[in-house]
Protein backbone atom coordinates (compact mmCIF):
# COMPACT_ATOMS: atom_id res chain seq x y z
CA UNK A 1 0.00 0.00 0.00
CA UNK A 2 1.32 3.68 -1.01
CA UNK A 3 0.77 6.03 1.55
CA UNK A 4 0.20 9.47 0.42
CA UNK A 5 1.58 12.80 1.87
CA UNK A 6 -1.89 14.39 1.79
CA UNK A 7 -5.64 12.95 3.05
CA UNK A 8 -7.53 11.66 0.10
CA UNK A 9 -10.61 14.25 0.06
CA UNK A 10 -14.20 12.84 1.27
CA UNK A 11 -13.31 10.39 3.29
CA UNK A 12 -12.54 10.80 7.00
CA UNK A 13 -9.39 11.39 8.37
CA UNK A 14 -8.72 8.99 11.47
CA UNK A 15 -7.78 11.35 14.54
CA UNK A 16 -8.55 9.05 17.27
CA UNK A 17 -6.21 9.54 20.44
CA UNK A 18 -4.61 5.97 21.42
CA UNK A 19 -4.22 7.42 25.11
CA UNK A 20 -7.39 8.19 26.68
CA UNK A 21 -5.64 9.84 29.74
CA UNK A 22 -2.39 11.76 29.64
CA UNK A 23 -0.41 12.06 32.58
CA UNK A 24 1.90 15.29 33.89
CA UNK A 25 5.29 15.05 32.63
CA UNK A 26 7.66 13.32 34.33
CA UNK A 27 5.42 10.73 35.60
CA UNK A 28 6.95 6.81 34.95
CA UNK A 29 3.94 6.55 32.82
CA UNK A 30 2.56 9.07 29.96
CA UNK A 31 -0.95 7.80 30.30
CA UNK A 32 -3.72 5.18 30.48
CA UNK A 33 -4.20 4.04 26.83
CA UNK A 34 -7.27 2.41 25.32
CA UNK A 35 -5.89 -0.54 24.74
CA UNK A 36 -5.80 -1.26 28.55
CA UNK A 37 -8.83 -0.24 29.30
CA UNK A 38 -10.03 -2.59 26.35
CA UNK A 39 -8.15 -5.37 28.50
CA UNK A 40 -9.57 -4.22 31.33
CA UNK A 41 -12.98 -3.88 30.27
CA UNK A 42 -12.96 -7.25 28.27
CA UNK A 43 -11.64 -8.93 31.62
CA UNK A 44 -14.54 -7.12 33.40
CA UNK A 45 -17.31 -8.02 31.10
CA UNK A 46 -16.14 -11.92 31.48
CA UNK A 47 -16.45 -11.84 35.00
CA UNK A 48 -19.78 -10.31 35.24
CA UNK A 49 -21.03 -12.86 32.79
CA UNK A 50 -19.23 -15.45 34.95
CA UNK A 51 -20.54 -14.54 38.23
CA UNK A 52 -24.14 -14.51 36.38
CA UNK A 53 -24.13 -17.96 34.96
CA UNK A 54 -23.35 -19.30 38.61
CA UNK A 55 -25.93 -17.31 39.86
CA UNK A 56 -28.66 -18.94 37.27
CA UNK A 57 -27.23 -22.42 37.90
CA UNK A 58 -25.49 -22.80 34.86
CA UNK A 59 -22.27 -22.70 35.93
CA UNK A 60 -20.14 -25.30 36.85
CA UNK A 61 -18.45 -22.97 39.22
CA UNK A 62 -19.61 -23.59 42.94
CA UNK A 63 -18.86 -20.01 44.46
CA UNK A 64 -17.23 -16.59 44.06
CA UNK A 65 -14.05 -17.97 45.05
CA UNK A 66 -13.98 -20.22 41.86
CA UNK A 67 -15.32 -17.36 39.86
CA UNK A 68 -11.88 -15.05 40.96
CA UNK A 69 -9.94 -18.19 40.54
CA UNK A 70 -10.57 -19.36 37.08
CA UNK A 71 -10.60 -15.24 35.86
CA UNK A 72 -7.35 -14.77 37.24
CA UNK A 73 -6.13 -17.92 35.37
CA UNK A 74 -7.47 -16.90 32.49
CA UNK A 75 -5.92 -13.66 32.98
CA UNK A 76 -2.43 -14.42 33.38
CA UNK A 77 -2.85 -17.24 30.54
CA UNK A 78 -4.36 -14.71 27.77
CA UNK A 79 -2.16 -11.61 28.81
CA UNK A 80 1.33 -13.78 28.79
CA UNK A 81 0.03 -15.99 25.34
CA UNK A 82 -1.41 -13.36 23.48
CA UNK A 83 2.04 -11.10 23.94
CA UNK A 84 4.00 -14.42 23.23
CA UNK A 85 1.70 -15.44 20.11
CA UNK A 86 2.12 -12.08 18.47
CA UNK A 87 6.01 -12.35 19.24
CA UNK A 88 6.68 -15.87 17.88
CA UNK A 89 3.59 -15.53 15.11
CA UNK A 90 3.81 -11.91 13.80
CA UNK A 91 7.18 -10.08 15.62
CA UNK A 92 10.40 -12.23 14.92
CA UNK A 93 11.86 -9.32 13.28
CA UNK A 94 11.04 -6.63 15.87
CA UNK A 95 12.18 -8.66 18.73
CA UNK A 96 15.40 -9.60 17.80
CA UNK A 97 15.85 -5.74 16.75
CA UNK A 98 14.90 -4.58 20.07
CA UNK A 99 13.63 -7.52 22.83
CA UNK A 100 12.35 -4.82 25.26
CA UNK A 101 9.39 -4.48 22.83
CA UNK A 102 7.86 -7.54 24.48
CA UNK A 103 7.37 -5.95 27.33
CA UNK A 104 5.35 -2.73 25.76
CA UNK A 105 1.90 -4.32 25.52
CA UNK A 106 0.07 -0.94 25.76
CA UNK A 107 1.70 -0.26 22.49
CA UNK A 108 -0.49 -3.12 20.93
CA UNK A 109 0.59 -6.59 19.68
CA UNK A 110 -1.79 -9.15 21.15
CA UNK A 111 -2.30 -12.39 19.18
CA UNK A 112 -5.27 -14.00 19.13
CA UNK A 113 -4.10 -17.81 18.63
CA UNK A 114 -1.74 -17.03 21.52
CA UNK A 115 -3.85 -15.96 23.51
CA UNK A 116 -6.47 -18.71 22.60
CA UNK A 117 -3.44 -20.90 23.83
CA UNK A 118 -2.85 -19.41 26.73
CA UNK A 119 -6.12 -19.38 27.90
CA UNK A 120 -6.50 -22.87 27.10
CA UNK A 121 -3.38 -24.20 29.36
CA UNK A 122 -5.49 -21.73 32.13
CA UNK A 123 -8.86 -23.07 32.37
CA UNK A 124 -7.49 -26.80 32.23
CA UNK A 125 -4.88 -26.04 34.69
CA UNK A 126 -7.88 -24.38 36.97
CA UNK A 127 -10.07 -27.85 36.12
CA UNK A 128 -7.92 -29.92 37.20
CA UNK A 129 -7.24 -28.27 40.27
CA UNK A 130 -10.77 -27.73 40.98
CA UNK A 131 -11.34 -31.39 39.75
CA UNK A 132 -14.34 -30.00 37.41
CA UNK A 133 -14.84 -31.30 33.46
CA UNK A 134 -12.55 -29.54 31.50
CA UNK A 135 -15.05 -29.30 28.88
CA UNK A 136 -17.91 -27.41 31.35
CA UNK A 137 -15.11 -24.89 32.29
CA UNK A 138 -13.81 -24.43 28.12
CA UNK A 139 -17.91 -23.88 27.19
CA UNK A 140 -18.07 -21.46 30.16
CA UNK A 141 -15.13 -19.23 29.19
CA UNK A 142 -16.37 -19.46 25.75
CA UNK A 143 -19.69 -18.03 26.92
CA UNK A 144 -17.94 -14.94 28.32
CA UNK A 145 -15.19 -14.48 25.79
CA UNK A 146 -16.86 -13.08 22.80
CA UNK A 147 -17.41 -9.28 24.94
CA UNK A 148 -13.52 -8.92 24.88
CA UNK A 149 -13.55 -9.56 21.27
CA UNK A 150 -15.02 -6.66 20.40
CA UNK A 151 -13.34 -4.50 23.02
CA UNK A 152 -10.05 -5.33 21.71
CA UNK A 153 -10.93 -4.93 17.99
CA UNK A 154 -12.61 -1.48 18.70
CA UNK A 155 -8.98 -0.57 20.56
CA UNK A 156 -7.76 -1.81 17.53
CA UNK A 157 -9.32 0.75 15.67
CA UNK A 158 -8.65 3.42 18.23
CA UNK A 159 -4.82 2.62 17.89
CA UNK A 160 -5.25 3.10 14.10
CA UNK A 161 -3.38 -0.58 13.94
CA UNK A 162 -4.19 -3.63 11.69
CA UNK A 163 -5.89 -1.39 8.59
CA UNK A 164 -7.69 -2.54 5.87
CA UNK A 165 -7.17 -3.14 2.24
CA UNK A 166 -7.25 0.40 -0.04
CA UNK A 167 -11.34 0.81 -1.43
CA UNK A 168 -13.55 3.81 -2.59
CA UNK A 169 -16.16 2.36 -0.31
CA UNK A 170 -18.16 5.51 0.93
CA UNK A 171 -16.90 4.50 4.39
CA UNK A 172 -13.83 4.05 3.91
CA UNK A 173 -11.14 5.75 6.19
CA UNK A 174 -7.67 7.53 6.15
CA UNK A 175 -5.10 6.19 8.51
CA UNK A 176 -2.17 8.15 9.90
CA UNK A 177 0.84 6.38 8.60
CA UNK A 178 4.68 6.97 10.14
CA UNK A 179 6.51 10.21 8.68
CA UNK A 180 3.44 12.23 8.86
CA UNK A 181 2.03 10.48 5.45
CA UNK A 182 -1.97 9.31 4.98
CA UNK A 183 -2.90 5.94 3.97
CA UNK A 184 -5.51 5.79 1.00
CA UNK A 185 -9.17 5.24 1.78
CA UNK A 186 -9.06 1.18 2.95
CA UNK A 187 -11.51 -0.67 4.66
CA UNK A 188 -11.86 0.02 8.55
CA UNK A 189 -11.11 -3.76 9.06
CA UNK A 190 -11.28 -3.49 12.95
CA UNK A 191 -14.39 -2.71 12.87
CA UNK A 192 -15.98 -5.66 10.88
CA UNK A 193 -14.13 -7.53 13.13
CA UNK A 194 -15.48 -5.99 16.01
CA UNK A 195 -18.64 -6.80 14.31
CA UNK A 196 -18.38 -10.21 13.56
CA UNK A 197 -15.86 -11.56 16.07
CA UNK A 198 -17.14 -9.48 18.86
CA UNK A 199 -20.84 -8.75 18.70
CA UNK A 200 -22.35 -11.62 16.62
CA UNK A 201 -20.68 -14.07 18.68
CA UNK A 202 -21.39 -12.50 21.84
CA UNK A 203 -24.81 -12.92 20.52
CA UNK A 204 -24.44 -16.36 19.82
CA UNK A 205 -22.72 -17.44 22.73
CA UNK A 206 -25.57 -15.50 24.94
CA UNK A 207 -28.49 -17.38 23.00
CA UNK A 208 -26.65 -21.06 23.04
CA UNK A 209 -25.37 -21.11 26.57
CA UNK A 210 -28.52 -21.16 28.88
CA UNK A 211 -29.98 -24.30 26.16
CA UNK A 212 -28.73 -27.63 27.36
CA UNK A 213 -26.35 -29.01 24.99
CA UNK A 214 -23.55 -31.53 24.89
CA UNK A 215 -20.38 -30.79 26.47
CA UNK A 216 -18.04 -29.20 24.76
CA UNK A 217 -20.33 -28.15 21.71
CA UNK A 218 -20.50 -24.57 22.64
CA UNK A 219 -16.41 -24.45 23.23
CA UNK A 220 -16.34 -25.65 19.50
CA UNK A 221 -19.27 -23.14 18.26
CA UNK A 222 -16.91 -20.61 19.44
CA UNK A 223 -13.66 -21.89 17.89
CA UNK A 224 -15.57 -22.44 14.19
CA UNK A 225 -17.01 -19.53 14.57
CA UNK A 226 -14.45 -16.88 15.08
CA UNK A 227 -12.52 -18.82 12.67
CA UNK A 228 -15.11 -17.98 9.87
CA UNK A 229 -15.12 -14.49 10.91
CA UNK A 230 -11.36 -13.86 10.83
CA UNK A 231 -11.03 -16.27 7.81
CA UNK A 232 -13.62 -13.77 5.74
CA UNK A 233 -11.99 -10.10 7.41
CA UNK A 234 -8.38 -11.15 6.51
CA UNK A 235 -9.77 -10.64 2.38
CA UNK A 236 -9.98 -7.21 3.48
CA UNK A 237 -7.45 -6.26 5.68
CA UNK A 238 -4.29 -5.69 5.20
CA UNK A 239 -1.79 -8.41 5.52
CA UNK A 240 0.94 -6.75 7.54
CA UNK A 241 1.56 -10.42 8.77
CA UNK A 242 3.14 -11.80 5.72
CA UNK A 243 1.55 -14.60 4.23
CA UNK A 244 1.82 -18.65 4.59
CA UNK A 245 1.05 -21.10 1.93
CA UNK A 246 -0.63 -18.56 -0.08
CA UNK A 247 -2.83 -17.53 2.74
CA UNK A 248 -2.62 -14.88 5.20
CA UNK A 249 -0.98 -15.84 8.04
CA UNK A 250 -4.30 -14.82 10.10
CA UNK A 251 -5.74 -16.89 7.85
CA UNK A 252 -3.40 -19.63 8.56
CA UNK A 253 -3.16 -20.03 11.95
CA UNK A 254 -7.20 -19.76 12.19
CA UNK A 255 -7.09 -23.39 10.06
CA UNK A 256 -6.36 -24.71 13.51
CA UNK A 257 -8.55 -22.98 15.52
CA UNK A 258 -11.10 -23.91 13.39
CA UNK A 259 -9.87 -27.99 13.27
CA UNK A 260 -10.18 -27.84 17.21
CA UNK A 261 -13.92 -26.59 16.94
CA UNK A 262 -15.03 -28.94 14.59
CA UNK A 263 -13.34 -31.82 16.70
CA UNK A 264 -14.99 -30.37 19.73
CA UNK A 265 -18.43 -30.66 17.83
CA UNK A 266 -17.95 -33.68 16.75
CA UNK A 267 -16.55 -34.93 20.10
CA UNK A 268 -20.01 -33.23 21.56
CA UNK A 269 -22.35 -35.30 18.79
CA UNK A 270 -20.59 -38.23 19.67
CA UNK A 271 -21.86 -38.28 23.34
CA UNK A 272 -17.89 -37.90 24.85
CA UNK A 273 -17.47 -36.42 28.36
CA UNK A 274 -19.99 -35.49 31.26
CA UNK A 275 -22.62 -32.51 31.44
CA UNK A 276 -21.51 -29.50 30.12
CA UNK A 277 -23.34 -27.79 33.33
CA UNK A 278 -25.33 -28.95 36.12
CA UNK A 279 -28.52 -27.32 34.26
Amino acid sequence: MRPTETPTPGFWVHDLDPVALRFPDGWPLHGIHWYGLAYAGAFLAGAWLMARWRRLGLSPLRDAADDSALMTALMVGVVLGGRLGHVLLYARGAFLADPSMVLRVWEGGMAFHGGLAGAALGLAWFARARALPVTAVGDLVCACAAPGLLLGRLANFVNAELVGRPTDLPWAVVFPWPGGRFTPPVHPSQLYEALLEGAALALWMALRYPRRLPPGRLAGEFLLGYAAARFLCEFVRLPEDGHILGLTAGQFWSLPVAAGGILLVLRARAGVGQPSAPR
